[in-house]
């Protein structure tokens, strides 16, 4: 069975948060740079390295904000991925650059951006296609939905459609609902999708108690590992996993 290590990540910009009040103590550091920003990406990079997929969300491609840096370039750089991609999902010129990442040690056969719907536009899905030994493809769709719940719902409506489509799937990223909406369950229950953990809590980083970060897959693939990282330099934590390809099949190199 060929396994494949993912990590999904909200990174908040590379912004540390440590409790709620820094949401206002520390919101400046949304719209200005400041030097801890790139201290802790360059932190967050050796965590990366030990993964062969990476999804990430809250990253900017490039503003006054980082810096002019491109995050997840950097981020590519130096945990040492061969293949990324960048989806810009908000683009507000030199001010912001909201984007969701894709790292990945794999090269696919194609990227396809999502638009994802809602009542102001920035959310996004990324999803890369990775061909197998058996004529398939295993998708890997990155997402960030919206904090409001009924944009949320039509943004699950659409994947929902996306899930239909492909065999092997795994979807990943910061869904901000958790094992309580009824949305995420019915997409889960109604795709026989895996990996809804209400204990892999992932937010806020100070003291997890609410899991809005997930990593689901489809049936024909399995769990092997899933578990959250204490590495709080978000207001997220990350969340890892290690999956298994059903037998005899195996990604093409």
């Amino acid at each position: 069975m060929q396994r494949l290590r993912l990590l999904s990540y909200n990174i908040q910009a590379g912004i540390q948060s440590r409790h709620y009040g820094d949401y206002v103590t520390h919101g400046w550091k949304h719209l200005l740079p400041h030097p801890q920003r790139q201290e802790n990406l360059a932190r967050i990079a050796p965590l990366l390295h030990g993964f062969d997929v990476v999804g990430l969300q809250e990253v900017d491609a490039g503003s006054l904000r980082s810096g002019f840096v491109d995050q997840i370039q950097y981020l590519a750089q130096t945990a040492q991925f061969p293949f990324w991609f960048r989806q810009v999902n908000r683009n507000l010129g030199r001010l912001a650059q909201h984007s969701n990442g894709l790292l990945s040690r794999l090269r696919p056969a194609r990227v396809i951006e999502h638009k994802l719907p809602g009542g102001i536009p920035g959310r996004g899905a990324v999803v890369a296609e990775f061909p197998t030994t058996d004529g398939g493809t295993l998708a890997v769709c990155i997402v960030h939905l919206a904090l409001g719940w009924r944009a949320r719902r039509r943004q699950i409506d659409y994947l929902m459609g996306l899930a239909e489509r492909e065999p092997y799937l795994v979807m990943m990223g910061d869904f901000n609902c958790d094992c309580s909406s009824r949305s995420l369950q019915s997409m889960v229950v109604g795709h026989d999708l895996r990996g809804l953990d209400c204990e892999l809590k992932t937010f806020p980083s100070w003291r997890p108690r609410r899991n809005l970060d997930h990593i689901l897959l489809s049936r024909p693939l399995e769990i092997l590992e899933a578990r959250v990282i204490d590495y709080p330099l978000s207001d997220h934590l990350p969340l890892s996993m290690v999956i298994g390809l059903p037998n005899g099949v195996e990604l093409v190199r």
